[in-house]
C-alpha cells in the first residue's frame, strides 16, 4: 500500500513540474479583452514588427513557398513568392545600389547554406529606388533550384534584402521523394 502511494506521489510530482513549464510563444498575438475593445473599437489586432531603422517601420514581410511538400522526383525548382507590404500611414522609400533587390538562401537544418539564388543571376550596376505607398504591397516571385536538397528532410528558405538586413524572413519546409 505504501509503495503504491509513494509511486502515485512521485508520478504526480513529476507531472506537476511538466505542466508548470512555460508555454511556447505562439506566432499569433494575444486576444484583446472586452475593455480594450470598448475603449478602442477600431484598433486592429495586427502588431507590426519593430525595426531599429526608423525608415523601415511599417513594413511587413510574408513568404510563400510552393509546392508543399516539395516532391523532388517531380520538381527541379521551387517557387518563392515574397510580399513586402506597407502597413504604415506614410510612404516608404527603399534605395538599392544595383538591380538586385533581395537574396534567397536554401539552408539545411544545421544552418549550412546549400543554394544561393543570386548565383544564377546577373545584376546590372544601376541604382534603383522603390516607393511603397501606404496600404500597398510589392510582390517578388522567383524560382530557386532544388538540386542540393535531399528527400524526407526539413530545410529552411531564408529571404532577405542585402541593403536592409533587418528585412529578413525564414520558413521551414519538408521535402518528399
Amino acid at each position: 500500500m505504501k509503495r503504491a502511494t509513494v509511486r502515485l506521489f512521485v508520478l504526480l510530482a513529476l507531472s506537476g513540474s511538466v505542466l508548470a513549464q512555460q508555454p511556447e510563444p505562439s506566432a499569433t498575438p494575444p486576444k484583446r479583452g472586452w475593455m480594450s475593445r470598448m475603449l478602442r473599437p477600431f484598433r486592429s489586432d495586427e502588431s507590426l514588427p519593430e525595426y531599429k531603422d526608423p525608415q523601415l517601420r511599417g513594413l511587413v514581410l510574408t513568404l510563400e513557398l510552393s509546392p508543399q511538400p516539395l516532391k523532388l522526383s517531380e520538381v527541379r525548382q521551387m517557387d518563392v513568392k515574397l510580399t513586402l507590404a506597407n502597413k504604415a500611414k506614410r510612404p516608404i522609400t527603399l534605395e538599392f545600389p544595383n538591380a538586385q533587390r533581395f537574396e534567397v538562401y536554401l539552408r539545411n537544418s544545421a544552418e549550412k547554406i546549400l543554394t544561393t539564388w543570386s548565383d544564377n543571376h546577373a545584376f546590372a550596376e544601376s541604382i534603383g529606388t522603390v516607393l511603397i505607398n501606404p496600404q500597398e504591397h510589392i510582390e517578388y516571385a522567383e524560382t530557386i533550384a532544388t538540386r542540393e536538397l535531399t528527400p524526407n528532410k526539413v530545410f529552411i528558405a531564408e529571404v532577405f534584402f542585402p541593403k536592409y538586413p533587418e528585412l529578413r524572413i525564414r520558413q521551414k519546409f519538408l521535402t518528399a521523394p
